[in-house]
């Protein structure tokens, strides 16, 4: 398979994805896809199988997401190939939402995926990145290189999950995680 092949059966995905289309995903994937995601998140870890992802007792990605998805826009993933061969493709992405309160959430998130046999078998999403709205002028600012220990405990515990989604790379950094 071509380094265009599977490029092609991931951006496929992608607009699967998007669109929501059940059925084109099944058509994609290979009967042993597997998806991993960070464990900090509510559908982390890890599925394995075509079978699998199609149980609905789990509480996965479309039933986290689709609530705060309801436009095409905020479904918009604007995937970017950013390094690919015959048989793994590196994308950056967003992932995209809208609470109901009207705040807009939009991270950049890396991704490491697999083709094997001409289809999708391998999902490995590496790094969240959260892009949040600039602080007013007035607002303390209180993240800082380290740990954001003085701020509110929720942002302290953004800021921890965010770490942990990233795999531990840059915990050493964190004085909670000493």
């Amino acid at each position: 398979m071509s380094r265009t092949a599977s490029t092609g059966i991931v951006t496929a995905a992608f607009a699967a994805v998007e669109r929501r289309d059940e059925r084109r995903l099944a058509e994609l994937y290979h009967p042993e896809v597997e998806l991993h995601w960070p464990p900090s998140l509510p559908y982390g870890g890890s599925v394995h199988g075509a079978t699998a992802l199609q149980a609905g007792d789990r509480t996965g990605f479309d039933q986290i997401w689709d609530p705060l998805q309801p436009t095409r826009h905020e479904r918009r993933m604007d995937p970017r190939v950013v390094a690919a061969t015959d048989q793994e493709v590196v994308v950056l992405w967003h992932q995209r939402g809208l609470r109901p309160t009207g705040q807009r959430l939009d991270m950049e998130t890396l991704g490491l995926y697999g083709v094997r046999d001409g289809k999708f078998a391998r999902a490995n999403v590496l790094l969240r990145h959260h892009r949040r709205p600039p602080l007013p002028p007035a607002a303390p600012v209180t993240a800082t290189a380290g740990c954001p220990d003085r701020g509110s405990s929720r942002d302290a515990r953004r800021f921890h999950a965010g770490w942990r989604s990233c795999r531990g790379q840059l915990a050493s950094r964190c004085p909670r995680r000493r």
